[in-house]
């Protein structure tokens, strides 16, 4: 397995990779979600090395497409999410990772990475 390719992962129960549904690339879309606010903070990819080292450090590991690698949120930016919880949609095609956000979860440096672009909104 190359650094540019996720892969599965030895360490996940595999009771949980089976309920997986992943792209064509091994991917499961993962949203962060502030977990006493309810406010959607970002989408990040993970494979099952993500998940499991998610659920291991109790710190978001996400699959960066663009980079081919694996990155822990905060690493480089300080801005960490501490996880409270995760759970699988019943699906099993999008994760919902619940956490406390320390600083901006967006790379721009906003809040969440859904405030700039408002589509549509309730009148």
């Amino acid at each position: 397995m190359s650094s540019s390719t996720p892969g599965p992962s030895a360490g996940l129960d595999p009771a949980v990779a089976a309920r997986l549904k992943r792209t064509a690339d091994g991917l499961v879309p993962a949203i962060a979600q502030q977990y006493d606010t309810g406010e959607v903070l970002m989408m990040g990819w993970m494979d099952d090395e993500a998940l499991h080292r998610t659920l291991t450090t109790g710190r978001c590991t996400y699959w960066s497409r663009s980079r081919g690698e694996y990155w822990v949120k905060g690493d480089t930016s300080g801005h960490l999410q501490h996880v409270r919880s995760v759970a699988l949609d019943c699906d099993g095609d999008t994760l919902l990772v619940k956490v406390d956000q320390v600083g901006a979860a967006c790379h721009t440096g906003a809040r969440t990475c859904f405030d700039e672009d408002v589509l549509l909104a309730a009148s």
